[in-house]
Order: C-alpha cells, then sequence, then structure tokens
C-alpha cells in the first residue's frame, strides 16, 4: 500500500553556515543612522595600551590586513575612485562620487530605483575594497561593486548576475548584511544584538578592526599585571592573563584563527572559555555541497576545514609557522622559502622533484600542493590541505588537480601518465581513495566510509565527514558504525553521528544518544537535545531528564540566536514543527520567507505545517509558490503527489509522481511511494519499472528492493520475489521488518 500520503517531509534541521563573506552592503541616508553602542566591558583597553611593550608587533599590525578590516571612510582609508566616476555593469549604472568629505554611491536601492547612499566605512584593502553603508534598524549593507585595488577599476563581484531589486541575493537584502554575514570577523569583541520581534539590530563592538584584543582577549587584567609589583619581581605568571601567549599550543593558537578563518556556524553569543572549538562553533565539515568530492575547496570554503585535512595538521603545524601572525604576511615571501624551512630544498626545490625549470610556476610548491581559486572577483586564496596533485583520480571521478590549472592544453589521462612517467604506476594511499567512492552514496559506499572511520590515521574532519555521508545509507551496518562513533574523541566525529542518526529508528540510538546531553562538548549536547525531540519525552530513560531539559535550552537558544538570517527562522520554524507549535512554526517560516521570498526550503516545510493541520488548500498554495521559484525542483513535484493523493485527486498525484521521475530525482521514496501506487492500480509493469530505475539510482536503499519483491508477489513472480529478496537479505539481513518476507519466500 501507499504509506499514509502526509506531506510531513522529514525536517532536516539544516545547521546554517555563517559564511565569513567579506562583503557588505548600503543604506539609504535619509534613514535614521545605525548606532554604534560601544559595550560597557572595561577588560577592553585598545591597541595604543598595548604599542608600549610591543612595539614591533604593533607597527606590523598597522600595515596588515587586521588593521584595515574596517576603518571609517575618509581621504586615507577610501582606495576607489569617487571623482564623479559612472560604472556600468549587468544593467545598472552606478555613480560614484564626492560630497564635501563624504563619499556617495548612486545606485540601484531595494525598490529598483537608483538612490544616493553614504559610505561610512571601509571594508578591506586588498585585493578588492569594499563599503559599508547604513540601513533602517541598525543595519548595513555592502554593494556588489567593489573596488579593485590592483587594476585600480570599480568591478561587479558577480559579473553576469542580473539580481532583482526585491531578492535575497540584492545588495540590500539578507545575504549582504554586515551584523549577520561579516561583521564579527572584522571588529574587536562585537555582539550583534539582534531582536527578533521587531528584526532590528544595536550592533556593538569595542574596537572598529581586529586588533591585538581579537586575538589574545581582552587586555585590562595583562596590562594590571605587567605594570604590578609581582611582575616586576619576577613572579610571573604563565600567559600573563592572555589568551593566547607566546607558549600557546597548535590547537590553543588554530583555534583562535578558525572562527573567522572558517566556513562557520556561531552557536551563540555568550562563548564559553574553551579550547574546544566546538563549545561555540560548528566548522563545516568537507562534504559535496561545498567541497569537491576528494576534500579540495570548491565554495568560498576559507582554510580551517582544509587545513585539518593536512598532514601538516597531523605533525603539530600552525599558522604561525608559515605566516607572521600580526602582520598577516608569510614570513618568506620568496620563492619556496616558506616551505623549504621544514623541507629540504636539495631534495624537494630542485627539477629532480618538480619536473619543472626552477623559477617557473611550475616550480613553486603553491602551485601543486596549494592550488588557488578566486573568490569575490579577484581574490586569490589557496587551498590549505597540501595535497599531491591527483591526476589519476580526475582521470577515474573528474575531481580537479593542480596540473590542469596549468596544463589546459592536455587531457587528464596525459598528465596522469605523466606522473606514471615520473614516479612510477603506484600512489601513495590518500583518503580521497575512499572519500570519492563513500560521497556517491551507492551500493558500494558503505564499506569506503566504514573504512575511513575505522582507520586510526583518517583526519579526524575526513572520519565526520564519513560519518556525514553514512546517514545516507540506512542500513544496519550503519546505523552501527554511527554508534560506534559516539566513543570518538574529537567532538566534530561525535557531532556528525548524531546529525546523522535522525535518519534511523529511534529504537536503535535512544540509550546511546541520551548520554551525550551530559556531553562536555554544547554543540554535541545540543545536537543530541534536538534529535531527541523527535521522540516521545517519556521514551526518553528516566535518569537523564534533568540533562535533557538543560540540553533543551542550549538548543532553543542556539536556535533563536540565528533568526537574524533567513534561514535561522526557518530553523527555529522546524523546531516548533517538531513540537507540534503550529503557531510559532508558522510564524517564522513566514518571517524567514520575508528575509528570502525564494526559499524553497520554507515553503515546502510550510507546505508540510498546513497539511499537518489539515489546511490542504494553503498547503498547495505553498508548493505552487515554490514551483514558481522552481519549476525543475523534484521534491516539489514529489510533495505535490502525496497532497493530491490525499486529497483524492488520483490523477493529479500519479502525474505529480510521474514528473518527479522524469527529473531523475535522487529520493528512493519517490520511487518507492510511486512504485506503490501504480502497484495499487494493477499497473505491475510500470510499477517494476519505476522501482527498477529507483534502485538504479539508490542501489543502497533497501525499501526499493522491499517494494519491488512485494509488486511481485503481487503479480505472481515468485521466481523474480525470490530473487528480489535474496538481494535485500544480503544487503540487510537482520533488519526484523524483512524476517517474515524473508520466511515466506523460503529465504534462509
Amino acid at each position: 500500500m501507499l504509506k499514509k500520503s502526509s506531506i510531513v517531509v522529514a525536517i532536516l534541521l539544516i545547521l546554517f553556515v555563517v559564511f565569513r563573506v567579506f562583503i557588505v552592503d548600503s543604506c539609504s541616508s535619509k534613514d535614521a543612522e545605525y548606532t554604534e553602542v560601544l559595550s560597557s566591558n572595561n577588560a577592553y583597553v585598545g591597541d595604543e595600551s598595548c604599542k608600549k611593550c610591543h612595539t614591533t608587533e604593533h607597527h606590523d599590525w598597522k600595515q596588515s590586513d587586521h588593521y584595515m578590516s574596517m576603518l571609517p571612510a575618509n581621504d586615507s582609508t577610501v582606495k576607489g575612485d569617487f571623482n564623479n566616476i559612472t560604472f556600468t555593469a549587468d544593467g545598472i549604472t552606478s555613480r560614484f562620487y564626492k560630497k564635501g568629505s563624504k563619499f556617495f554611491i548612486n545606485t540601484e536601492g531595494d525598490d529598483g530605483k537608483n538612490h544616493d547612499f553614504e559610505v561610512k566605512y571601509i571594508f578591506g584593502y586588498t585585493p578588492l575594497q569594499q563599503y559599508l553603508v547604513y540601513f533602517p534598524g541598525g543595519r548595513m549593507q555592502v554593494p556588489r561593486l567593489s573596488w579593485d585595488v590592483n587594476k585600480k577599476k570599480w568591478f561587479n563581484q558577480y559579473a553576469g548576475q542580473k539580481i532583482p531589486s526585491h531578492d535575497w541575493l540584492h545588495w540590500t537584502g539578507n545575504a549582504q548584511n554586515w551584523n549577520t554575514m561579516c561583521a564579527t570577523c572584522h571588529s574587536t569583541n562585537l555582539h550583534k544584538n539582534y531582536n527578533t520581534k521587531t528584526d532590528t539590530y544595536k550592533t556593538s563592538y569595542n574596537i572598529i578592526n581586529v586588533s591585538c584584543e581579537s586575538c589574545h582577549g581582552a587586555g585590562q587584567k595583562h596590562l594590571e599585571y605587567v605594570k604590578g609589583d609581582d611582575y616586576k619581581s619576577g613572579d610571573k605568571v604563565l600567559g600573563s592573563f592572555m589568551k593566547l601567549g607566546k607558549k600557546s599550543g597548535q590547537i590553543e593558537q588554530i583555534n583562535t584563527c578558525a572562527p573567522c578563518h572558517a566556513r562557520i556556524t556561531e552557536l551563540t553569543a555568550k562563548h564559553i572559555e574553551s579550547k574546544e572549538i566546538m563549545d561555540n562553533y560548528i566548522p563545516q565539515i568537507p562534504d559535496t555541497e561545498h567541497f569537491h568530492a576528494d576534500g579540495q575547496v570548491d565554495d568560498e570554503d576559507y582554510i580551517y576545514t582544509s587545513f585539518l585535512q593536512s598532514k601538516m595538521f597531523s605533525k603539530g603545524v600552525r599558522c604561525s609557522n608559515c605566516h607572521n601572525p600580526h602582520s598577516t604576511k608569510l614570513k618568506h615571501e620568496i620563492g619556496n622559502q616558506t616551505c623549504t624551512q621544514c623541507h629540504i630544498s636539495t631534495k624537494y626545490d630542485t627539477p629532480k622533484h618538480t619536473f619543472h625549470t626552477m623559477g617557473t610556476n611550475g616550480a613553486s610548491c603553491v602551485n601543486c600542493h596549494m592550488p588557488g581559486k578566486l573568490f569575490m572577483g579577484n581574490d586569490l586564496r589557496h587551498d590549505h590541505s597540501f595535497r599531491v596533485p591527483r591526476p589519476d583520480l580526475s582521470v577515474k571521478y573528474g575531481t580537479p588537480n593542480a596540473c590542469s590549472n596549468c596544463h589546459t592544453d592536455k587531457s587528464e589521462k596525459a598528465l596522469a601518465d605523466a606522473v606514471v612517467k615520473w614516479y612510477g604506476p603506484k600512489r601513495k594511499y590518500h583518503f580521497a581513495d575512499d572519500l570519492i567512492p563513500g560521497s556517491k552514496l551507492d551500493l558500494n559506499s558503505e564499506p569506503h566510509l566504514t573504512k575511513l572511520i575505522n582507520d586510526k590515521n583518517t583526519p579526524d574532519i575526513i572520519k565526520a565527514t564519513a560519518a556525514f555521508y553514512l546517514g545516507s545509507i540506512t542500513t544496519t551496518t550503519s546505523v552501527n558504525t554511527l554508534l560506534s562513533c559516539l566513543n570518538q574523541k574529537d567532538a566534530q566525529v561525535r557531532y556528525r553521528a548524531v546529525r546523522s542518526l535522525s535518519n534511523f529508528s529511534p529504537n536503535s540510538w535512544i540509550e546511546k544518544v541520551a548520554p551525550l546531553l551530559s556531553d562536555k562538548v554544547r554543540a554535541i549536547r545540543i545536537a543530541a537535545a534536538d534529535l531527541l525531540l523527535t521522540v516521545p519525552k517519556d521514551q526518553i530513560p528516566s535518569q537523564y531528564t534533568t540533562a535533557f531539559d538543560a540540553a533543551h535550552k542550549e538548543l532553543l537558544s542556539y536556535l533563536r540566536y540565528q533568526t537574524d538570517f533567513s534561514v535561522g527562522n526557518v530553523m527555529l520554524a522546524d523546531y516548533y514543527l517538531k513540537l507540534q507549535d503550529y503557531t510559532n512554526a508558522e510564524s517564522f517560516y513566514l518571517k524567514g520567507l520575508k528575509k528570502d521570498n525564494q526559499m524553497n526550503y520554507a515553503l515546502l516545510n510550510l507546505a508540510s505545517l498546513y497539511n499537518a493541520v489539515g489546511k490542504n488548500d494553503a498547503s498547495l498554495q505553498m508548493l505552487k509558490r515554490a514551483l514558481a521559484n522552481d519549476k525543475n525542483n523534484e521534491r516539489i513535484y514529489y510533495n505535490m503527489a502525496l497532497l493530491y493523493n490525499e486529497m483524492n485527486d488520483k490523477p493529479a498525484a500519479e502525474k505529480s509522481f510521474a514528473k518527479a521521475v522524469e527529473l531523475k530525482s535522487q529520493n528512493p521514496r519517490v520511487y518507492y511511494n510511486y512504485g506503490l501506487m501504480l502497484n495499487a492500480n494493477q499497473k505491475y509493469k510500470e510499477a517494476e519499472a519505476v522501482l527498477q530505475k529507483g534502485i538504479a539510482i539508490n542501489p543502497a536503499a533497501p525499501d526499493l528492493y522491499y517494494a519491488l519483491t512485494f509488486v511481485y508477489i503481487q503479480s505472481n513472480n515468485k521466481a523474480k520475489a525470490q530473487q528480489t529478496a535474496y538481494q535485500l537479505k544480503q544487503m540487510d539481513p537482520t533488519n526484523p521488518n524483512y524476517q517474515e518476507l524473508f520466511k515466506n519466500l523460503g529465504i534462509q
């Protein structure tokens, strides 16, 4: 039978990642200005207090990107040409001019018409400079029009994209909002202070740019200590009351840099003093949404996640081994000197190793082992996973390799053959050999992912990624592997395993997940509470009631903190939907859609909500809105099929199922439900074809084999039923739901 056709979709809590993109936008000069509310915390003393004792470091910092991260707009800080310059890009003509000492941009506003916007602050200075403008409600926004510092010209960061004025991605919209997207990493001790009820900010900071205390912590205690008698008499305190001292360890240093040099989610404004990054942040894993299948950078992913994959990280290398943390420049900027401070030059900085002429691009270590990619139009950033180029994997899987960046005239096969010629036919094992096939989520993926998790040499960030992927392979082996991950030392692995368990029956994980409500790491407690929300509270073991209540509060605090962003509202709405608090859920879905009316995830879940409360007409309207945004979205058609079936419009349901299949849906439930609908209509051949198509796309989905076996039984084809049931037995032999079927068909 077709399962109950409620369209309540699986509520996937999207862990919103705050994209640390150095972009900001502008505001109408007619509106009340954004008010700087300086923190009352007197512990921050400012960089001038550091200068006397740390002259060299202070001088280096004044020349750095950190110093120029954000400053008031004036003649000495603004690099762009505001001498009444006109620039046209993608149908929009903008003018850059001065009025007295003030700088203005005349460009398209949120109403589709050009307005004058006063530039209040500069944002960065190389290789591009951006500008900030005030908007109502304490917002600041960043135009996509930026100044290319090297070429000395205006340019549109996203050339070729014509974005409507009402769109979420328009520079006046939520995606380009300074308070949410950029501010935390461009100023010291920043608090966004967002009020979800009024949709306004009172964002505060102690120091406008990234200053000494951004990394070393508030300096008042340190200043009082070094001026005191104890310090002068030689009674030294380790670290001298600074967060990051000279003798800090690798992890402490990396975790100081990571919050701004990573694609990351901030859990709350109330940070915990901790050496564990996941007490305050959730870093992005290298999954295929943002990275290539082998873990190489694809999207704007920054440094941290890549570096955790590297041998450098495993050997104890830290940021300051290569970079001067105060100037932010490389310690050695000539040739390959940064690398040869550890890697013997006579062995590696030679044509015998590079097979390229000394001094050429091909002989540069970074071009082979840290390939770069342009972001924000002109900002070249290097992949910090420090991997050996693998054109052989490019041939096999289509992943990129550094050789192709230069040798564009040669095929991947020719490049792979060259490597064989130089180094022989065997390649040293790399986790990508298993991560790539594991990421495909097909019948062969599970053993690759299990191997990664069980191999002690696999980087923890890759184990976490394998745990994430296993959540899509719903077999007994997968759930057992995920349960074993709950005991891993690394917090990221435990966290991703908890998240992946949402796709499995609660009976398999309740007893194992409940103890994590008291995990020492906050992100894991939050994930455990979120997962346990999906089961009745009386099913949670009674000894964990207090821990659940405490973790639940942390979860709610985390969700509320995200509501200044469109997806954050949807995350909170999802939470209320799990609690069947439909009023609050509807409210936050609508708030999310107000910020981004193109967000189909919100429309689909709002449709699910309306279905759950019996408002199927409203539910259908939400799905039609979603379809207007994306006519080729198979999930919309699938949800429509379920809804039409529930509304007893069988022809429309079948038509929608067929459209989802035509669009090559990867969701096994599409083929499962459509196949069973066809079977119920005694269209056995069509049902068989649909289910076989689903199996071809999702060969690791046991339910499809179960449904196909059922179709063969209904059509009196016992031989094929036995054959398919045998395949099911091989795939998931201990699943209790299948045992009666195996018995009836004589499958031992």
